[in-house]
């Protein structure tokens, strides 16, 4: 590819200071400090399985609450995928993909089209790892599709036990992003939409 699709973004609120960068093109590795160790863990796999270079630091307000540690990180991972894109000109722009993690089965589909949806369904009998919720899974989602303009279908086919629920979201997530990010050789040089702008 001849031109790296890449980003380095800064967001500081009154709740969490974060910086990332982001290499779409990538090969999986990650430095990620959120100070949420399971959500560390979870945008490492993003990484891992997406194949996208990925660091994350987050000082957020953790004592409070992991809720605006984990929604933040996820508008900023989203608006840095959005400018990455830059004109979105020969990705193939919808992404779908079935994961399963041990008993759990996670289904997404997704398209970058600039509309900005998310429908969610994905409830564990239990929702708690440790002191995270899982539902904040959602909230990051909601987030990402947020700021990246993207709709987004989470569906949990099945699952019980809530670490293999919120890996199976996250990995799949991860690849459905890589098939709609990847350039289409085909029409490399035309947006995936007859409207003329996505």
């Amino acid at each position: 590819m001849a031109e790296t699709r890449s980003v380095t973004l800064s967001r500081k609120t009154a709740e969490t200071d974060i910086e990332l960068s982001l290499v779409v093109d990538g090969s999986g590795v990650s430095e990620i400090a959120t100070g949420v160790p399971f959500f560390d863990h979870m945008l490492t796999l993003f990484s891992k399985h997406g194949l996208f270079d990925l660091n994350v630091k987050c000082d957020g307000d953790i004592e409070v609450d992991y809720h605006h540690t984990v929604e933040d990180v996820g508008l900023v991972l989203g608006d840095a995928f959005k400018q990455a894109l830059g004109d979105k000109k020969g990705i193939r722009r919808y992404g779908f993909f079935l994961l399963p993690m041990d008993e759990s089965l996670a289904r997404i589909a997704l398209d970058i089209g600039g509309r900005p949806h998310l429908v969610y369904s994905a409830d564990a009998p239990t929702m708690f790892v440790r002191d995270f919720n899982i539902i904040l899974v959602k909230e990051f989602c909601r987030a990402f599709s947020n700021a990246l303009g993207a709709n987004l279908h989470v569906q949990l086919v099945y699952g019980e036990e809530p670490h293999h629920v919120a890996e199976a979201i996250f990995k799949c997530l991860a690849r459905a992003m890589d098939v709609a990010t990847q350039i289409d050789p085909r029409a490399a040089d035309s947006l995936p939409s007859t409207k003329g702008l996505i």
